[in-house]
């Protein structure tokens, strides 16, 4: 029988996609294990108190530029180091994606710059297109899935050795004291 998982995501950035904000749920079978995506796409529309709420909420994070627009790119390192700031002191699980390569004719970025971001950021690159699905979007989602997971069981096992640890020191005092 498959385990169940929710992993919270949330899409920032100004790719010219979506207008208005929304939040979606889908279900997939992720490796064996079903998981619950609730998915918030800002559309670009939220204030700082908003964006930050939005951080917050989120488990792993989708940064999206438009590949025809350098502006909407060059906001990416700046949400970054708001998501940092956010964050804090967790490190920050996201995947950078370059949004509309339907439209490779109109391009400003190249792949080249997003896969130097991404090295710069430490995280995975996708190219794709919302319109037409080219680029893999589902696997966009499920890879950002595993990601949020492997940091969950990273630090659950960090969680776990602390309170060991914890446990070993408070049997040694009680020890001592007994032998004193």
């Amino acid at each position: 029988m498959a385990k169940s998982a929710e992993v919270k995501l949330a899409i920032f950035g100004r790719a010219g996609v979506g207008k208005s904000e929304s939040t979606y749920r889908h279900q997939a079978t992720i490796d064996d294990e079903v998981v619950t995506m609730e998915i918030l796409d800002t559309a670009g529309q939220e204030d700082t108190i908003q964006r930050e709420g939005h951080m917050r909420w989120g488990e792993g994070f989708v940064l999206v530029y438009d590949i025809t627009d350098r502006g909407s790119f060059e906001e990416v390192l700046p949400l970054k180091n708001i998501l940092d700031e956010v964050k804090k002191p967790k490190n920050v699980t996201l995947i950078l994606v370059g949004n509309k390569a339907d439209l490779d004719h109109s391009r400003q970025v190249s792949t080249e710059e997003g896969e130097k971001l991404a090295t710069e950021l430490a995280c995975a690159f996708y190219e794709c297109s919302a319109c037409t699905g080219e680029g893999n979007i589902t696997e966009i989602f499920y890879e950002l899935c595993r990601e949020v997971r492997r940091r969950r069981m990273v630090q659950g096992k960090t969680r776990r050795r602390s309170s060991t640890t914890h446990v070993k020191q408070a049997i040694n005092k009680m020890l001592t004291k007994i032998s004193s």
